[in-house]
């Protein structure tokens, strides 16, 4: 049987980036969509290899096209230019020999009819990128494109947008939840304890193989996200409802937490994941696949509702976000977060409460969908002091609720941007 080489190993691993990045950046899907299917032949290794390769050269993209803008006269078409990125990140980012890249790029586009006579310029391209590396760390923190960036400079100004930007070209670490809160699955993972309870780890692991994962001791949930079933403070014997549940973090703290949670998710795919990490940690729930706004069931004593939204908080671990939208999805996720508080209202006891929650920096989607809902419901009124909780600093919460930003906890490694808040009726 003939081995591969480690030379076409790698070629394979630059093909996959590149149809990533171009699923990415000229089909506007998420990474996380296309990962599976773009990567499905490759060995371990080369498939995580990939990965990487495309989120660093995502999240270097604009260091990237500073650097190649000297040297075009005009831009070529989207494939070339993504294989230009990444070469350039390999290069100068990654530190890897330009001889190897430069070559494996070419031959990418020797590889398609159309992108063939481009490859002279790929070529010469790199090779003058090469000649002048040191150039890289001396170029500005790269910036979010244009259509996310002006929104958020309305909303936080010059000095925090910049903040938020260079908490997302640091990346993010591994963040975890432990199922009984207690310090030994902390020093079992060599990880730190956050002061909101979550637990991290400083450097990259595979997560299957980290002390605990098979035992169900923890899942992935990173330390902002891990604050509204905190604020909720789910009691035993309560019953409460998730909804938009999936992946299941959150429904895995209210499980852990002895409460009774049905958790609601209108895609059977992501509730499949939810209930395969319910089975892993050994906790109960109950599971419905159904759309929120049809919903129907006896009122909850508290509802944790996670609506949907343009997860730009996340962009620190999730670098495709910027570039696989364009802003044209944002007034129909504000109106539809407006139909789920409306809706998850109807589902509360009398006495109950509700965290509203999104993982978004933007304003809409957090501070005016309480200010619009307070005037939809004079009845309602937000509980702040429930925001008060270990670890949340006084200056995160404002009059609507609980904010928290990627340049938060900045010498910890950040933290994603959420929205939360507690309604309760008056």
């Amino acid at each position: 049987m003939k081995t591969r080489s480690s030379k076409d190993a790698s070629l394979d691993a630059r093909r996959a980036a590149l149809a990533l990045l171009d699923a990415v950046t000229i089909e506007k899907r998420l990474l996380s969509e296309v990962l599976p299917s773009k990567t499905e032949r490759l060995d371990p290794s080369e498939r995580a290899r990939a990965q990487r390769l495309v989120t660093e050269s995502l999240r270097a993209m604009d260091r990237s096209d500073r650097m190649l803008g000297p040297h075009l006269t005009k831009r070529p078409a989207p494939h070339v230019m993504n294989a230009l990125r990444l070469g350039v990140y390999e290069i100068c980012g990654a530190s890897e020999a330009s001889h190897g890249v430069v070559n494996s790029y070419v031959s990418l586009m020797q590889e398609r009819t159309k992108a063939s006579h481009f490859k002279g310029l790929v070529n010469a391209v790199l090779r003058k990128v090469a000649d002048e590396t040191e150039k890289w760390d001396t170029l500005p923190v790269p910036m979010m494109p244009k259509w996310l960036r002006k929104p958020l400079l309305a909303d936080y100004g010059k000095e925090v947008v910049a903040a938020i930007e260079a908490a997302h070209a640091k990346g993010a670490p591994l963040d975890l939840t432990s199922k009984t809160g207690g310090t030994d699955v902390a020093m079992a993972l060599g990880a730190d304890i956050l002061p909101t309870g979550s637990l991290r780890l400083s450097s990259a692991a595979q997560v299957t193989k980290l002390n605990g994962f098979e035992d169900g001791d923890w899942w992935v949930q990173d330390a902002a996200a891990a604050l509204p079933a905190r604020i909720l403070a789910p009691q035993k014997g309560e019953r409460i409802l998730d909804m938009c549940a999936a992946p299941g973090g959150k429904t895995l703290q209210i499980s852990a937490a002895g409460a009774e949670v049905t958790s609601l998710d209108v895609s059977e795919s992501r509730m499949k994941r939810l209930v395969e990490n319910l089975q892993r940690c050994y906790l109960p729930a109950i599971p419905v696949v159904k759309d929120a706004l049809e919903f129907e069931d006896e009122p909850f004593d508290a509802i944790l509702l996670d609506a949907p939204c343009t997860a730009t908080g996340t962009i620190r671990r999730h670098p495709d976000l910027p570039y696989s939208k364009d802003g044209s999805e944002f007034p129909g996720l504000f109106e539809l977060q407006e139909h789920m508080i409306d809706r998850a209202l109807t589902l509360l006891k009398p006495n109950g409460r509700l965290v509203y929650c999104t993982c978004s920096l933007l304003i809409d989607e957090g501070e005016e969908q309480v200010r619009d809902a307070l005037a939809r419901h004079p009845d309602l009124r937000v509980d702040l002091d429930a925001l008060k909780i270990s670890g949340v600093e006084t200056d995160w919460i404002g009059p609507e609720g609980l904010r928290t930003r990627p340049d938060f906890w900045a010498e910890r490694g950040g933290m994603d941007g959420f929205f939360i808040t507690v309604f309760r009726r008056s």
